[in-house]
């Protein structure tokens, strides 16, 4: 009976493949080539999970990637589809900044940026990608800097401070 239900679930996810790259190791004989997978998995209300498979066949690679991406799943703090502040994550030489934007500005984001952004349910944030382009690493920054947003409502309490005073200035008139 679990196992339905987990499967009903599951279905809800929006799977987005960010990356196929065939990848080799050396070995005495020559090179032995695999494929791996980057998989973004989100329910576009906040909740999104990264997954890296490995196979020898990009199927199976897929799917090794999809499961862990619905393994990790992290629920990120969001407002009226936008987040609370900017941020920066940097992962290596990969450098993501994410800021809040006003409602009509929709995703500016490129790539995996905008796929991990997409899947998680933002619709108003802009974004910029500094240093590497390297796809996994720019992804891994993107997850660093969601996982340092913070809940206004906790914030406001740590603060001492109203909960409209620490939200995106442009929903401050609104009733909540």
């Amino acid at each position: 009976m679990n196992m339905q239900h987990d499967y009903e679930y599951k279905e809800e996810l929006d799977e987005r493949v960010v990356e196929i790259a065939r990848v080799a190791k050396v070995v005495k004989g020559g090179r032995r080539f695999q494929f791996r997978v980057l998989v973004v998995a989100g329910d576009n209300k906040g909740k999104v999970g990264l997954g890296l498979g490995k196979a020898n066949a990009v199927p199976e690679a897929m799917r090794k990637a999809s499961e862990k991406a619905r393994a990790n799943l992290k629920s990120i703090p969001t407002i009226d589809g936008t987040i609370a502040h900017p941020v920066e994550g940097k992962v290596s030489g990969a450098h993501v900044l994410l800021r809040p934007a006003t409602p009509g500005t929709g995703v500016i984001a490129g790539g995996g940026v905008r796929a991990v952004l997409e899947a998680v349910g933002l619709q108003n944030i802009l974004t910029k990608s500094l240093g590497s382009a390297n796809t996994l690493n720019v992804v891994r920054a993107t997850f660093d800097a969601l996982d340092q947003l913070k809940d206004p409502e906790k914030e406001a309490y740590r603060r001492g401070k109203p909960v409209e005073q620490v939200k995106p200035f442009w929903t401050r008139g609104k009733a909540a």
